[in-house]
């Protein structure tokens, strides 16, 4: 390689990819903020340029009441957007509760661009993507609290987490009648 070519590929700034951090679970923020912290102290905000704690949102339904929450979609793992060299490297690896690079015999593996995209959904399309988690299993006593079978008690057949419906065989006139009810309109009885 001529000294020219050489000279040439080294004002060139090298691109930053996506890595997976792995860091002790519980971690993320405070990894997040020594990350930051220090490559703005370095002065390494062009290499270090992003690092992301991923999340998703999902919907929880607690004694008839839905809640929006939101939880640390990868525990143990912190995303980061860097040109990896060994400054930056090091910078990184001695940040308190950092652990390592995912990749192979110590060296990072980039994140391919379609598993970041899933990752960094925007805002509106994370939403949609909502996990619910259901209140009630199937076999659990439940008491209905709203509508014609007001206060009746029955077992749960059948739960639809997508559509927050679950089916209750209520006995009813001496026979066992399927109903279709909203996860708000049943609570769990107590055994």
């Amino acid at each position: 390689m001529s000294v020219k070519k050489k000279v040439i590929e080294e004002q060139q700034p090298a691109e930053a990819h996506w890595y997976a951090l792995r860091i002790y679970s519980g971690h993320e923020r405070k990894v997040k903020e020594g990350i930051e912290m220090e490559a703005e102290r370095c002065a390494l905000t062009e290499k270090i340029k992003q690092v992301y704690i991923p999340y998703e949102r999902f919907v929880e339904v607690k004694n008839g009441k839905k809640r929006s929450l939101t939880k640390n979609a990868f525990p143990g793992y912190v995303l980061i957007e860097a040109v990896l060299d060994k400054q930056t490297r090091n910078l990184i690896m001695d940040i308190p509760s950092v652990m390592g690079f995912l990749g192979v015999d110590d060296n990072p593996t980039p994140l391919r661009p379609d598993e970041v995209e899933k990752i960094l959904l925007p805002e509106g399309a994370v939403e949609h993507r909502s996990v619910i988690e259901a209140p009630f299993r199937v076999g659990d006593s439940v008491k209905v609290t709203d509508g014609p079978f007001s206060s009746l008690t029955g077992i749960v057949h059948e739960v639809c987490t997508e559509r927050m419906k679950v089916k209750v065989m209520i006995n009813f006139f001496g026979r066992s009648t399927p109903t279709e009810l909203d996860f708000a309109q049943v609570k769990s009885v107590s055994q």
